[in-house]
């Protein structure tokens, strides 16, 4: 008998893998944790239904939300990361040996336990001196911080359960004031291509290009994620994440990639034109489709309509 794990991207959409076990599965207090062994992405987590991360690709999402921030701001200290309890991010942020401090809030202890048991290749760096990890809301915690942090990372869930309350408008205003004046906020803004997505990262746009003076979007290829792209936020008091990129001072570190480089950090600021109207416009690519697939079979002017009597 086969098992197939299957993720709906919309009502008409799924994406499917085989698996070859369960290894976990559990109900936390906020939601439900799966680890899946499959045959094509090695160990899959997964919360509430929704992939959270693989093993094979799991380096291209995590990468790109660690190192975009870290090859701009040019002299991190303390960085804060909302989520994240995988510790992929962790991983990446600790090598960075100018780092002095990184807090972890990750809302969930239970994640933070199936990762060191079963992600050994992500959770390698809980136990970094540099590392804090709090158990709590991070909505809760950003409201009684003030400029603290060079870099926060909100590596969340997509926004429903215990990830809802971080894609709020007052979530964000309090990052800018637990920022401090040169600070970096980056985020996973969600996909621009199926509507429940699309409308999110437009709705995210919207709001914190009404908070932050500099407001910007990239884009990854993520195998696993709902139609293999998506994007990021870059969000900062002062600097741009382009004219502010160092790319000489971040190569000169040697830090051995998988998936960034300096020349797809430029690149990947470089949108699909649906996906600069989406952000500016609000405009979702199925209702242009399928409006144009109307005109295309039912034409306004059908002369075959004026015979039908």
């Amino acid at each position: 008998m086969e098992l197939w794990f299957n993720e709906y991207h919309s009502a008409d959409m799924k994406f499917s893998f085989r698996v070859r076990r369960q290894l976990f599965s559990e109900y936390s207090n906020f939601q439900h944790i799966q680890v899946l062994d499959s045959y094509e992405f090695g160990r899959v987590l997964v919360m509430d239904g929704f992939i959270m991360l693989t093993e094979k690709d799991e380096f291209m999402y995590h990468e790109m939300v660690t190192h975009v921030p870290m090859a701009v701001h040019p002299s991190a200290k303390r960085v804060l990361v909302i989520g994240g309890g995988d510790g992929g991010t962790l991983r990446e942020l600790c090598r960075y040996p100018e780092l002095s401090e990184i807090v972890l809030v990750e809302i969930d202890p239970v994640v933070v336990e199936v990762a060191r048991k079963y992600l050994p290749t992500l959770a390698v760096s809980f136990d970094d001196p540099r590392v804090t990890i709090l158990h709590e809301d991070g909505l809760r915690y950003v409201r009684r911080v003030q400029d603290a942090f060079d870099l926060i990372i909100v590596d969340s869930t997509d926004p429903f359960g215990p990830g809802e309350s971080l894609f709020t408008r007052e979530f964000y205003g309090n990052c800018l004031h637990a920022l401090k004046e040169d600070g970096i906020l980056v985020n996973q803004h969600e996909g621009p291509y199926y509507r429940e997505d699309a409308e999110e990262a437009a709705a995210i746009y919207k709001k914190t290009t009404s908070i932050f003076p500099v407001a910007k979007v990239y884009q990854a290829h993520i195998p696993t994620y709902p139609a293999g792209h998506w994007l990021f936020g870059f969000m900062s008091k002062r600097y741009h994440p382009l004219c502010d990129l160092d790319a000489e001072r971040w190569e000169a570190r040697g830090l051995e990639t998988r998936y960034y480089n300096t020349s797809l950090h430029q690149g990947a600021f470089a949108l699909p034109t649906f996906v600069e109207r989406l952000l500016e416009k609000g405009e979702i690519l199925d209702d242009v489709f399928l409006r144009t697939v109307d005109e295309r079979i039912w034409p306004k002017d059908n002369d075959e309509d004026d015979h039908d009597d």
